[in-house]
């Protein structure tokens, strides 16, 4: 089944949304001046900080990865502990509703799977209304981790 006609401008105005909210969220909070991050899936966290201090603190989810040849949603991948990928049962229901195979399958695959991993995020951002979303530079250039941020505070 193919997606529907609507899905391909629906998914890029998505990903548009996406781009604001990312200016929106990293400004307000001045993640471009927070050197260091880290993520901790049992805690549900990423965290910015500068000089060893934690100043600002996200709840998220994880999304999915991409590989060297497809993305993998974050609840079809065995190694992330179900509380870190508990809150994508309305993006698969929306998929399922629309016959949208790419929110259902495990894996997608596609010759631009960065791109592919920013606009699914940015399905997963709008059907959620999450505040944003983040993705770990990483050494693995085949490889890429994509988080979801629910909500973003200043650490006290």
């Amino acid at each position: 089944m193919d997606a529907p006609e609507w899905y391909a401008d629906w998914r890029h105005e998505a990903f548009h949304q996406l781009m604001d909210k990312q200016d929106e969220w990293q400004i307000a909070f001045g993640i471009k001046d927070l050197p260091r991050w880290d993520y901790d899936v049992e805690t549900e966290t990423l965290t910015f900080s500068k000089d060893g201090v934690v100043k600002v603190i996200a709840d998220i989810q994880v999304v999915g990865t991409t590989g060297s040849k497809d993305w993998l949603w974050g609840w079809a991948n065995d190694h992330w502990p179900k509380n870190v990928v508990k809150d994508f049962e309305p993006v698969i229901l929306f998929g399922e509703e629309h016959g949208i195979m790419e929110l259902i399958y495990g894996h997608v695959e596609n010759d631009d799977l960065n791109h592919l991993g920013w606009e699914l995020t940015a399905v997963a951002v709008r059907i959620l209304n999450a505040v944003g979303a983040y993705r770990p530079k990483s050494e693995d250039s085949a490889g890429a981790l994509f988080l979801l941020i629910k909500s973003v505070r200043f650490a006290n």
